[in-house]
């Protein structure tokens, strides 16, 4: 292969994630935020169901961060700074939540505590699980798995050698909290702050199913689109529901540390205190009851004749979840989950690799157009699909579910290659270049081989968002391709409350399976390269 043969090749792969770009993210965005000067849609701002809703978006995300942050953040100090038996097991029992939808979250508290829940009855309780609490309960199950994650990474990483130094001084441990350890959390927490708000403020799923009447942004804009199909109420909607989110991802594009580069971390020695590990034992023990609860409760409601009026063990629900199509839809989702994994894995590996190993301005436009997409909510990223690509070939087809799927959870797959690609020597391609070794060549042998284990972290990533995911589809998906997190809403819409507790179990196993399947696989290393 000649040498300008090798170079034409990445630069087609620069016009090709241009166009990709182009297609799938700047015009459909675009569009939305011109339709934005329609006089109709300004007027949304005026009214009084808009101004309502803002207000009960505002204090159900800043009330749903200020616990699920609190709570993340005490986890993550329980897991690293208190002598625990496998953490990481611990790790896997408190985010297993992400594993199922929102929706589905919501739903789980009112079998649990509305008021013919399994706890309101065995308690005899008379509570009111709906409105703000209810919000603000289901939404803690949504964020906090993932805040727990970005706290604890932050805290595992963390070289605690001054830790050391500051036992040596006599430097008291209360001390050593306040001036060492949230000084270094500081920025990771302004990060996880912002991103949790916005997670949950544009987070349908959870308030539709126990908001009642105190209607959220996201609820709002879902019903106008969908119920009324009041566009230029959803468009308004829409584009609020971006200001968060682009705050967010400009907090964390500012707070964003460049990551261990492999320097040596010097571990945290963790005293004998049966005090502290008691106590961090039975606060992990009873939020992992609390987390888990939904999940036991879909086992209990998914197998019996009629909630909550005959309780009953039968096997029949799974007859009439497949009568309704659960199989149909089960097999779309899963065809959707495996395309977005595999189209989605490689490009952003193709991405990663012309912004962190090509330095000219086209990788630096690349990188940017990689993680702006974590600034577009999937509600609003499937409106702006459903105005833009209406009338086109693609529109009602399982392909526009594939690429609102692949850009919708982009950047994190793609931020995982990346920071991959940058911790290879910088100097490989200089070598190569010197010994005559095409770039295509280099890419096969030596950075592929090298960024293996990444492949399975973005794959898995793709599979399972895909699975648990309903704003990015809501407004796209329709009864010839609607994925399986759709069907719950649909179930507990006709009182099949049984069946959509099943379609809630169905996901989470489908799920955990494929997580033990690219474990397996990352382990083994069983890739197509070596």
């Amino acid at each position: 292969m000649s040498s300008n043969e090798s170079s034409r090749r990445p630069r087609a792969v620069h016009v090709l994630l241009g166009i990709f770009f182009l297609v799938s993210v700047i015009l459909p965005v675009a569009n939305l935020i011109v339709r934005m000067t329609d006089p109709a849609a300004l007027a949304v701002f005026q009214t009084s169901s808009f101004m309502e809703a803002l207000g009960h978006s505002l204090v159900s995300a800043a009330l749903g961060t200020l616990v699920s942050v609190v709570l993340a953040l005490l986890s993550a100090l329980t897991l690293t700074r208190s002598r625990v038996n496998h953490p990481e097991a611990w790790v896997v029992a408190l985010t297993l939540p992400m594993l199922i939808p929102s929706i589905a979250h919501g739903m789980g508290l009112i079998y649990l505590f509305g008021s013919n829940g399994l706890i309101t009855n065995l308690l005899g309780a008379s509570w009111n699980i709906y409105g703000l609490p209810g919000i603000v309960l289901g939404s803690v199950l949504y964020a906090f798995p993932p805040a727990l994650l970005m706290i604890y990474d932050a805290l595992r990483y963390e070289d605690c050698e001054v830790y050391d130094a500051a036992d040596i001084l006599g430097v008291p441990r209360a001390s050593q909290f306040t001036h060492i350890t949230m000084p270094f959390l500081a920025k990771p927490m302004v990060s996880t702050v912002f991103a949790t708000f916005t997670l949950i403020i544009t987070d349908y799923g959870v308030p539709i199913e126990v908001g009642g009447k105190y209607t959220t942004l996201s609820v709002l804009m879902y019903q106008e689109v969908i119920g009324r199909l009041n566009f230029n109420s959803g468009i308004a909607v829409g584009v609020v529901l971006i200001v968060p989110a682009i705050v967010a991802f400009i907090v964390d594009l500012f707070t964003r540390g460049d990551g261990n580069l492999g320097f040596a971390i010097h571990p945290k020695r963790i005293e004998s205190n049966a005090a502290r590990d008691g106590l961090a034992l039975v606060f992990r023990a009873c939020l992992a009851v609390f987390l888990l609860a939904p999940l036991a409760a879909f086992a209990i409601v998914g197998f019996v004749v009629k909630y909550p009026v005959n309780m009953t063990f039968t096997l029949d629900n799974i007859n009439r979840a497949m009568v309704f199509g659960m199989g149909g839809y089960l097999f779309d989702s899963l065809l959707i989950a495996v395309l977005v994994s595999a189209l989605g894995t490689a490009l952003s590996w193709a991405a990663a690799y012309v912004s962190a190993r090509m330095a000219d301005k086209l990788g630096h436009v690349v990188h940017l157009l990689g993680i702006v997409t974590m600034a577009i909510p999937g509600l609003v990223l499937g409106l702006s699909y459903m105005l833009f690509f209406k009338g086109s070939p693609i529109y009602g087809t399982l392909a526009i579910l594939v690429m609102v799927n692949l850009v919708h959870f982009f950047a994190s797959p793609y931020l995982l290659a990346y920071n991959a690609l940058k911790k290879v020597n910088s100097n490989l391609e200089a070598v190569g270049e010197t010994l005559g070794i095409p770039k295509f060549r280099m890419i096969k042998e030596v950075f592929l081989p090298q960024t293996k284990g990444t492949f399975m972290e973005m794959a898995s990533y793709y599979f399972v968002n895909c699975m648990v995911t309903i704003s990015a589809v809501s407004f796209l998906a329709n009864l010839s391709s609607m994925p399986l997190a759709l069907l719950i809403s649909d179930f507990d819409t006709q009182m099949l409350v049984e069946c959509a507790a099943l379609v809630a179990l169905v996901i989470f196993f489908v799920n955990v399976v494929a997580k033990i399947a690219f474990y397996a696989l990352k382990r083994k290393r069983l890739l197509p390269f070596n």
